[in-house]
């Protein structure tokens, strides 16, 4: 059994994310090696801690990418491989099936990347979703389009976030983006719209069992924000109410309808409007993108990067400990902004814990253990971040990795 300080960590980002990731696995005494991309070279990465970098020009090239590590590891002792990214998740299943390296393999990680075979299994076991259907039979998209009444979503099976996501209104405008697609079209699959709210739940899972997880509410659906523009938002649900209670057992079925082993998850749900019921949209074997991760630390201590390379480096060859949390509640506010530097030392709240350095980004969070103060800051809050900051950009068609 090999002991942590012997350990080499590979780390593939196709972004710069991960950090306190990184760290934890240099603390715990391991080899840490990074595989990103050539554009990245010169980002602010904890390079203290990282004792190889290599560089590749795209990791999206699999082949290429299995062709690379496989070199490496000649000379390399190569013990875990993480996907800091969710673009990187199948890469690194791959890897691990590809040079027999313990953790996630192939057939688990779809379930936590390809849309479609989430949403089977999902499915399969019992897990409400929206009604869907693969891009790929003519026959069942027309029998699935006269039995589901629009508006429809197309979505890309593998990509993160709203990213190439389209909302269709009738049969012809399908059929128009299908015949855009082209030899694409069997990489998308078609899902009934459903008004509501969206939730997030952001857990941890050591051995099967989820060890912890928090509920989320979103403020606007993340596509509405991605498409019509907006000031994302986000905050903890109140603990002992019948939604979160209700989110995170339906959290729990499907960690076990999908396989997950051990790791940390990201994962949405839709209450639908009509029905009040909570539909499964999609989960990720990651830390959850847009600051989500700062809020979840804000509300409880707990760091889901530095907890999630506890468990990649103990593999359950030693028992995961969580660590001791507080049960405060935060609220995440992001916008992009008009101005490069946006002043927000107007912002002056003592619930401010943090606040977002990025250029024409203004953002913060706040935390509380009251859920209606966090609340009400956020709905003080919202209106100024519109007036004083707010800019909108079209929507990317595509990932700037």
């Amino acid at each position: 059994m090999a002991e942590s300080s012997s350990l080499t960590v590979l780390c593939l980002a196709s972004y710069e994310k991960g950090a306190a990731f990184i760290r934890e696995c240099k603390h715990n005494g391991c080899r840490v090696l990074l595989l990103t991309l050539e554009k990245l070279a010169e980002n602010p990465w904890p390079r203290e801690c990282i004792d190889a970098v290599y560089l590749m020009p795209d990791l999206a090239k699999r082949q290429d990418v299995v062709h690379a590590v496989s070199y490496l590891a000649r000379s390399e002792q190569i013990d875990r491989i993480v996907a800091l990214d969710d673009y990187d998740v199948e890469t690194a299943a791959a890897l691990r099936e590809h040079l027999r390296c313990p953790g996630m393999g192939d057939t688990t990680a779809r379930y936590f990347r390809d849309k479609l075979a989430m949403r089977v299994q999902a499915q399969d076991k019992g897990i409400l979703v929206p009604e869907f259907v693969h891009v790929l039979n003519y026959d069942r998209l027309r029998e699935y389009m006269g039995r589901v009444p629009p508006p429809w979503v197309l979505k890309p099976r593998s990509e993160a976030s709203a990213v190439g996501i389209q909302k269709i209104q009738n049969a012809e405008e399908l059929w128009r983006a299908i015949d855009v697609l082209g030899d694409r079209q069997s990489y998308y699959v078609l899902e009934h719209f459903i008004p509501g709210d969206v939730y997030h739940v952001d857990a941890i899972t050591s051995e099967r069992e989820v060890v912890f997880a928090i509920a989320h509410q979103y403020g606007q659906p993340p596509m509405n924000v991605a498409h019509e523009g907006g000031i994302f938002t986000s905050r903890t649900l109140p603990r002992a109410s019948a939604d979160a209670q209700t989110l995170l057992s339906l959290h729990r079925e499907l960690m076990t309808a999908l396989g997950m082993l051990r790791g940390v998850t990201h994962t949405e749900f839709i209450k639908g409007r009509e029905d009040g019921r909570f539909y499964f949209l999609e989960t990720a074997a990651r830390v959850g993108g847009a600051y989500i991760a700062e809020s979840v630390e804000a509300a409880t201590g707990i760091n889901l990067w530095a907890e999630w390379a506890k468990i990649e480096i103990a593999r359950g060859e030693r028992p995961y400990v969580l660590p001791e949390h507080r049960d405060d509640y935060a609220g995440l506010m992001v916008s992009l902004a008009r101005q490069e530097h946006p002043d927000m030392s107007a912002y002056q709240d003592p619930e401010i814990v943090w606040r977002l350095d990025k250029d024409n980004h203004a953002g913060l969070i706040v935390a509380a253990p009251n859920p209606e103060r966090v609340q009400a800051l956020l709905d003080a809050y919202l209106p100024r971040f519109q007036q004083d900051f707010f800019a909108t950009l079209p929507q990317a068609k595509k990932p700037s990795s």
